[in-house]
């Protein structure tokens, strides 16, 4: 590398895989400058709050809430997601919701996303990464 961490994007799964404490992920993420997304954040709290364990993996979630950059949706957000959404109706190749608000965020930032969702790659312009 150039001295220049790539700034990524993770997705929920990549997320849950840190938390696992996954070495494949841990060794990456020393690599990489994180972003975190309002949706992904969302998700995150709706799992910990339906887990066996709740107060322990909400308390969890509050620690990557207050340590990764977050990242909200506007106007521009919306922008790309709509064009993420009419792109892919159109080739017939429909992705989750959540997951087309990710994608335009980090359309939108210039980040790569880093996943374990393969539909991700339907989506013109996007760089994605699988950890």
């Amino acid at each position: 590398m150039n001295g220049e961490s790539p700034a990524s994007l993770l997705d929920t799964n990549i997320f849950i895989a840190l938390q696992r404490r996954e070495p494949a992920v841990l060794e990456r993420l020393a690599e990489v400058t994180v972003h975190l997304s309002v949706v992904v954040l969302g998700e995150l709290y709706y799992g910990a709050r339906h887990s066996g364990r709740a107060e322990a993996n909400l308390s969890a979630v509050e620690t990557l809430a207050a340590y990764y950059p977050l990242l909200v949706c506007d106007k521009d957000t919306a922008k790309h997601y709509a064009r993420i959404r009419q792109a892919l109706r159109a080739k017939g190749q429909p992705i989750p919701e959540n997951d087309l608000w990710i994608a335009a965020q980090a359309l939108q930032h210039g980040l790569v996303l880093v996943t374990r969702d393969s539909h991700f790659e339907h989506i013109d312009g996007l760089a994605v990464q699988s950890w």
